[in-house]
């Protein structure tokens, strides 16, 4: 199943992957019925999740009902327990919107909620990160997660996302990040989708973003809270909803 999830990430272009994916979806969650994982996105559980990696596969990555990776899951925490994401009225932008947030952050009745992204086929307006159609100090709340890995210029790419934040608003911004790489990796002159492949993990992004990554979001004007929410939950919940141990969360400020 591995090497199966491996060749559809790596030859099916991500726009198709999320069409596709509304039809699939139920039917894998159906098989995968059970007891064993649970994600707290949706509160479903199953005696399996799914692998997932454009390089090596992670074993139990992908829940099968939303679509949530680790990381998804880890964040759907934060924002529950440790934020009024849920609650206070807020106007909020989501670029590059994930499918395990997209239908429920819709359905808040507190979020006015729009959705951005260049190729995206569910998200709302059609815009480049760079120059985004949005007026100045609009959004109480800004995700951009796993999308500035994508972008060459991304000190630019922050900046916008700065811009269109109004002031004492949030912004969650994650990436790929290795922390035991002091400085970020990044050499425009590899192009071709194997070499990006070898040299950064995956085929179209541009980088390998490291410690310094808090420091290039604080370069443009951002406050930064690098939370390690993990370290607030036990080893049963960690198991449970299939989380990564150590990953940074980094929470935003203007």
């Amino acid at each position: 199943m591995k090497r199966l999830f491996k060749f559809i990430l790596n030859t099916i272009p991500r726009p198709i992957l999320i069409k596709v994916s509304y039809w699939v979806r139920p039917l894998i969650s159906f098989i995968l019925k059970g007891t064993t994982f649970t994600d707290p996105i949706d509160g479903k559980s199953f005696k399996t999740f799914l692998p997932y990696g454009y390089g090596e596969q992670r074993s139990n990555a992908l829940s099968p009902s939303t679509l949530s990776l680790e990381r998804h899951r880890l964040l759907w925490l934060y924002l529950k327990n440790e934020t009024s994401f849920f609650t206070a009225p807020k106007k909020m932008l989501h670029i590059a919107p994930e499918q395990c947030f997209l239908k429920l952050f819709k359905q808040q009745e507190n979020l006015d909620y729009i959705t951005a992204d260049l190729h995206s086929p569910i998200a709302d307006v059609k815009a480049d990160i760079c120059n985004l159609p949005f007026e100045n100090n609009m959004y109480d709340v800004v995700f951009c997660n796993h999308v500035l890995e994508h972008i060459e210029d991304d000190k630019k790419a922050m900046s916008e996302l700065l811009r269109v934040l109004k002031p004492g608003g949030m912004g969650i911004f994650q990436i790929p990040q290795e922390l035991d790489r002091e400085k970020t990796y990044e050499d425009f002159t590899i192009t071709s989708p194997e070499e990006r492949a070898k040299h950064f993990g995956q085929y179209d992004h541009v980088r390998i973003y490291g410690k310094d990554y808090f420091d290039r979001l604080r370069s443009v004007g951002f406050t930064v809270n690098e939370r390690d929410y993990s370290k607030n939950l036990s080893n049963e919940v960690i198991t449970k909803y299939c989380l990564v141990k150590g990953e940074i969360l980094p929470v935003c400020y203007k």
